[in-house]
């Protein structure tokens, strides 16, 4: 159906655009009637599939990332960002720190919830933010848990370079992973970006399985005590959380 198309190109292109589209870049990008862009992105914003900012700019909703959450961590009838956001919006209170839920999906990462912080210099973060798998503390913390043949492909193609042009190594990274699965949890040392550092844990379900990683980002530069208290705490919130899924 011609409408479902135009529908579903306007939600690719919010998907690829982390800060988000307004109506003219869509009508523009897409070669779509404004008013065709305008209707369809009202109807989506009813069913709190995208959601409008104050600039005009639309962005994925909650209510699409609730659903993109159940499909790829198989949380079936589990809403996750829904059960999670307490627990983010507590973990944010005690550290100051940005929140993030991260899952793993055919594209690589999506942040599917997210608690702001409050400490000066905390991070800002958003849920739609999307990643490569393998970048990133929670990223190699979904990845350590993946199935060994999943795991395998995704470390068997071009893993790209560091911010400051060092390639990545399927070898050394396969180590990490090893490391992750004992400790239980990864740190990101600026492989994204070089100012950010990151702790990550585990998330598990009713049955045991990783379903989602657990992340708190921080500026470089952190001294060790700080980053043992936002590791400390956030392998608390991940144990609390996974309670909270096993009681859903």
């Amino acid at each position: 159906m011609p409408v479902i198309d135009r529908m579903m190109d306007i939600l690719t292109e919010l998907e690829r655009r982390v800060d988000g589209a307004s109506i003219t870049d869509l009508t523009a990008t897409l070669r779509q009637p404004r008013s065709s862009v305008y209707r369809i992105l009202n109807t989506l914003e009813r069913h709190d599939m995208v959601r409008r900012d104050g600039a005009g700019t639309y962005v994925l909703g909650a209510r699409l990332l609730s659903l993109a959450s159940h499909a790829a961590s198989g949380a079936g009838r589990i809403d996750l960002p829904d059960v999670a956001q307490p627990v983010l919006n507590r973990l944010a209170e005690v550290l100051g720190e940005g929140i993030k839920l991260t899952v793993v999906d055919a594209q690589g990462l999506l942040v599917i919830a997210a608690a702001q912080g409050r400490r000066e210099y905390a991070l800002n973060v958003r849920s739609g933010q999307r990643l490569p798998l393998h970048v990133g503390a929670a990223g190699k913390v979904l990845l350590a848990h993946l199935p060994e043949a999943e795991r395998r492909k995704s470390l068997a193609g071009d893993l790209g370079t560091m911010p400051g042009g060092k390639r990545v190594k399927a070898a050394d990274l396969d180590r990490d992973l090893e490391r992750i699965r004992a400790e239980g949890w990864a740190r990101d040392w600026g492989e994204h970006s070089a100012s950010i550092h990151a702790i990550a844990v585990p998330v598990t379900d009713a049955s045991g399985q990783v379903v989602a990683a657990l992340s708190v980002p921080f500026l470089a530069g952190a001294g060790e005590a700080r980053v043992a208290e936002i590791r400390a705490a956030a392998l608390e919130a991940g144990t609390q959380l996974s309670a909270r899924l096993k009681d859903a």
